[in-house]
């Protein structure tokens, strides 16, 4: 009898002595993160519970379906890896997966492992509470169910509560309105329409090409300019998709080697030590191939300023020859770091500015006032629209799980903990929460790497940590204060290292009023980090309290 098994089965016998708890696992949210979690709750014979506020799988790739969202890692590496079967038999159609394929892969994966059953849709969360006495989290839906579970895992997302500023006017408005976090599953058409978008992130940058072709005319809002590098999609290469299969394992290795936990590469060599002509040709190599790997043309790019720069104005150049007009490709081109916000990936963003049916509206020195029965006004004058998108992001990172009135030990809630700035122990686990984990929470790699094989590395961490826990007969784990003000405090000191933490941006929660200024995803990258958790899991889960 294997490990895995006699952990399943004093699980099951410790279930069954306690009747007072409904599940032995509750898991919140049915993107890639609960799916996987549920499947590895099966194996380990735990009696699992899924509630999935959409009416489908997929998580963000559910209700993100605005007009040209795509994601921004290629296909062949975002994606499962924890069944060799499922990576041999999907076929992705385009380098870059755009989102009803990616919505697709989770189904199929919902179908093919018979997920479905144990998954209660349309019904989100509205309280988690620890009963010390039971020792079970005591949960409410939003139907006003109520169950228990021994173990709670918070698999809502990083981005997953779209964020939409109090604009005044707003509900005078009598048009169409539309956030790109929470697309009607419909679609929509803007033929022949007059419309607005405000905000220039990624689901702008995204969205603007593919509305712009439909509209009468479009209107963009631009706040702050972001740097997008072109995607290059294509079909996907059969040769290539072939090669990758063919050693599947080896990709998956070197992935894990990288910051980032992609295989792409990467130079270290100093932009600084490089001559101009140098620079100009790895850059315009990386701006070639296209995506993210772009801030791998060289190792010092995020560590100094002036090697920043160097990159920075190259893509300004690139914006200066492919924008027509002067004055919209200084308006379009970011004077800040490059790589400090999450870096765009885009099809034909810039050149969109070209045509004479789309408008650029600076109002980063004087924000939009309000909106009016017809449209908005800024900058004193009126603009009327049919419909209006609202590309403003995300309550990153948080937002959803603050949403939810989550009680520890004390009755002490996740808000008043959290009131200065997330606290957690590796982004996995709350002190005063026990037996409550998270997935790609603050303090874990998460945003700052592909997604997929962080929710994998953070799932199959969890999984082991309940199977270790069943096979030694504990009952509660809690991290320790210290051990997660340590923490905190490593995360905080990795991002002082890097420009990222420079610039106002989501990651550091800029973008949501009265939010905590605080950097929350881990910066040292993917390999140290799993390296930390192997060191904490080796030294009999240093920093936890098993009882």
């Amino acid at each position: 009898m294997s490990d895995m098994n006699a952990g399943a089965l004093k699980f099951a016998h410790k279930s069954d002595a306690n009747p007072s708890c409904d599940f032995d696992l509750v898991i919140v949210g049915a993107g890639f993160a609960g799916m996987y979690m549920l499947h590895r709750a099966r194996g380990l014979g735990l009696k699992t519970k899924v509630f999935e506020a959409g009416s489908g799988v997929g998580g963000t790739w559910y209700w993100n379906r605005y007009p040209g969202a795509r994601c921004d890692v290629e296909s062949m590496q975002y994606s499962y890896q924890f069944s060799e079967e499922l990576q041999q038999e999907w076929e992705w159609s385009e380098r870059y997966s755009p989102q009803p394929e990616i919505l697709s892969y989770a189904n199929h994966v919902a179908d093919r492992f018979e997920l479905r059953r144990d998954i209660q849709f349309d019904t989100s969360v509205r309280s988690a509470v620890f009963d010390e006495t039971a020792g079970c989290w005591k949960l409410e839906t939003s139907d006003g169910e109520h169950c228990t579970a021994r173990f709670c895992v918070m698999a809502t997302g990083c981005l997953s509560t779209p964020n939409l500023p109090d604009f005044p006017g707003l509900d005078s408005y009598q048009g169409e309105t539309y956030h790109t976090g929470h697309w009607p599953h419909e679609g929509v058409d803007f033929s022949g329409k007059r419309v607005g978008i405000i905000g220039t992130g990624s689901s702008a940058i995204q969205s603007i090409p593919v509305i712009a072709e439909q509209a009468e005319h479009l209107t963009v809002f631009q706040r702050t300019p972001n740097y997008t590098i072109p995607a290059h999609n294509a079909p996907m290469d059969p040769a290539y998709a072939a090669s990758v299969k063919a050693d599947y394992a080896g990709l998956r290795a070197r992935a894990k080697t990288k910051p980032p936990g992609i295989d792409i590469d990467f130079n270290m060599a100093s932009a600084l030590s490089a001559s101009a002509g140098e620079r100009q040709k790895q850059y315009e190599a990386k701006w070639a191939h296209g995506g993210i790997p772009f801030m791998g043309a060289f190792g010092d790019l995020m560590l100094d300023d002036e090697a920043n720069d160097t990159a920075a104005e190259f893509v300004r150049g690139k914006i200066r020859d492919i924008v027509n007009d002067p004055e919209i490709a200084d308006r379009l081109s970011p004077h800040n770091v490059i790589g400090c916000k999450r870096l765009c990936v885009d099809t034909d963003y810039y050149a969109t500015y070209n045509r004479p049916d789309v408008t650029l509206v600076d109002i980063a020195d004087d924000p939009i006032e309000c909106l009016t029965p017809s449209g908005l006004k800024a900058k004193g004058e009126k603009h009327e629209f049919d419909a209006i998108v609202f590309a403003t992001g995300f309550d990153a990172m948080t937002g959803t799980l603050l949403r939810i009135d989550i009680r520890g030990l004390g009755g002490i809630s996740l808000k008043d903990k959290w009131a200065e700035g997330p606290k957690s122990y590796l982004g996995l686990s709350i002190a005063g929460f026990p037996n409550m984990f998270t997935v790609t929470g603050p303090g874990s790699p998460s945003v700052l790497t592909n997604m997929l094989p962080s929710i994998e590395q953070h799932v199959d961490w969890i999984a082991d940590c309940l199977d270790y826990m069943g096979q030694n007969g504990h009952e509660r784990i809690d991290p320790s204060p210290q051990a997660e003000a340590d923490w905190v405090a490593h995360v905080e000191t990795s991002a002082g290292l890097s420009l990222r933490s420079t610039c106002s941006s989501w990651y550091v929660g800029a973008n949501i009023p009265g939010k905590p200024r605080v950097f929350m995803p881990y910066l040292a990258g993917l390999p140290l980090y799993i390296e930390k958790c192997e060191e904490i899991v080796a030294n009999g889960y240093r920093g936890f309290a098993l009882r």
